[in-house]
């Protein structure tokens, strides 16, 4: 059975009174990876931001398990959604426990300290994450690879049944990137997750999405699962290529053998 989990009805959002996204409606279920893919420009980061609160919308509405997200306080929005941007950059001199013990703070009052709780949350988070040995090392020290895992821990900290990821691979090498997809692959399957990310890699997509979301203009163009997403006549309205197409030959999935 299927559940929707977040929503967006009539979502215009824009900067400086220039609208990028525009009167969107938009449907997200429960404990599924959904893959937002898009020519540069078309509103997938925006949106990311929008629905995540981080940027404010100028009309329609936003609906977290049917509730208005309008009416959630940032402390109770920062208990049911992690959003992780693209870039993320930490200060000097912190350690990676540092950098995922921020995760716990919408949980915590104001000068309260960590609780036993908080601390037995960051150990796990940094077991699950493989970061446990790395717990106490500078983040500035650690590979591009290595630190989006703790930005990824960081999040997860916050015990947040929704992740929003603004392209997580960007500037990682192939490895690092089938890295951290799996590791979010594997938190959804294990812990029910619902992901929903940005990728540019269009193979990376389909593998690891089971819905996939096209946008073009500031508006969704297509839905659906990898299959019915990836096909020559999709790929080229959104990106204007001339696609050839093939299946995985582990999984099935479609995957783009060349484009021109």
């Amino acid at each position: 059975m299927t559940k929707e989990i977040l929503s967006a009805q009539g979502l215009t959002l824009g900067y400086q009174q220039k609208a990028i996204v525009k009167s969107l409606d938009i449907t997200f279920i429960e404990n599924k990876m959904t893959v937002i893919i898009g020519p540069n420009g078309c509103g997938k980061s925006t949106l990311l931001k929008g629905l995540g609160r981080i940027l404010a919308h100028d009309a329609g509405e936003i609906f977290l398990n049917q509730r208005n997200l309008a009416d959630f306080s940032t402390k109770e929005i920062a208990q049911q959604l992690a959003f992780l941007p693209q870039g993320s950059d930490s200060p000097e001199d912190v350690t990676v426990r540092d950098v995922v013990s921020i995760g716990r703070y919408p949980y915590q009052g104001i000068l309260q300290k960590r609780s036993k709780q908080d601390e037995q949350i960051i150990e796990e988070v940094l077991k699950e994450t493989g970061l446990l040995p790395l717990a106490d090392e500078n983040v500035q020290h650690l590979s591009g690879g290595q630190k989006q895992r703790v930005w990824i821990a960081m999040a997860l900290a916050q015990k947040t049944p929704i992740i929003l990821l603004d392209e997580p691979t960007t500037y990682l090498d192939l490895g690092h990137q089938l890295d951290i997809l799996n590791l979010l692959q594997r938190l959804n399957q294990e812990k029910n997750l619902t992901v929903i990310m940005v990728l540019h890699d269009l193979n990376l997509a389909a593998r690891f999405s089971d819905c996939m979301i096209g946008m073009k203009n500031g508006a969704i163009q297509y839905q659906g699962t990898p299959q019915e997403v990836m096909s020559e006549a999709v790929l080229k309205d959104l990106f204007n290529i001339k696609a050839y197409l093939g299946k995985d030959p582990v999984d099935g999935s479609p995957i783009c053998l060349r484009f021109e």
